[in-house]
């Protein structure tokens, strides 16, 4: 349970136009869509698809770090890892088994020709889209237990886009089509007010000293 109390007292340090800020991008979260990325040698790529979730509205972003155990490129977040969850795994299995037990769809991101086209994905169910490393792809583990195939149509040469260019394409068509459909997509009044909180939180500098004032104070 959030304790409103201590969410009220830290709203109050913050600005008007910031919590009215919070409040307007939180009406276009959602968690109906969630993105992971599987072992992303290059960490700039993650960064960069952090930065689209951040800017579609995507809250969650999976990471599993199997292989290489990078760390997120701050400067090209530029501020998203404030703002999106970052969940990582140290597995393939474990990711896999954690989101298909939040009741999502593993969608795997491949070229293949007999998957299905972006513009014709079925987006009412809440779905886990998985994009693979530039040189190898997704893993065959992820191919066997995806429940879905989902392509981007090209019409050149080129069979495959980098991971930030196709997460973006996807993640902006998904989400745009999901705020014009009837899908009850909206993170829960209680999903808004964890967040409300750690975003009030990642706003306050010197957050730790004023927590201990307010805890000190207020825990009897």
């Amino acid at each position: 349970m959030i304790d409103l109390d201590y969410l009220t007292f830290l709203e109050n340090i913050l600005t008007d136009n910031r919590k009215e800020k919070f409040l307007k991008i939180l009406e276009n979260r959602t968690n109906h869509f969630t993105i992971a990325v599987e072992d992303i040698f290059q960490m700039h790529n993650t960064s960069a698809v952090m930065r689209s979730c951040e800017s579609f509205g995507i809250q969650q972003l999976n990471v599993i770090e199997q292989r290489y155990g990078k760390s997120i490129d701050k400067e090209i977040a530029m501020g998203a890892q404030k703002w999106v969850d970052i969940n990582t795994f140290d597995s393939i299995t474990n990711c896999v088994d954690t989101l298909k037990s939040k009741g999502y769809q593993i969608i795997a991101t491949t070229p293949h020709s007999t998957d299905c086209l972006l513009e014709d994905f079925d987006i009412s169910k809440p779905s886990a889209l998985f994009f693979g490393t530039e040189r190898d792809g997704l893993s065959e583990e992820i191919l066997q237990r995806a429940d879905g195939f989902l392509k981007i149509p090209m019409v050149g040469f080129t069979e495959s886009l980098n991971i930030s260019v196709s997460a973006a394409i996807i993640i902006q068509n998904l989400t745009n089509r999901l705020r014009n459909s009837n899908i009850q997509w909206h993170l829960s009044e209680e999903e808004i007010l964890i967040k409300r909180l750690a975003w009030a939180k990642n706003s306050i500098k010197d957050i730790k000293r004023i927590e201990e004032r307010y805890f000190a104070e207020n825990v009897k």
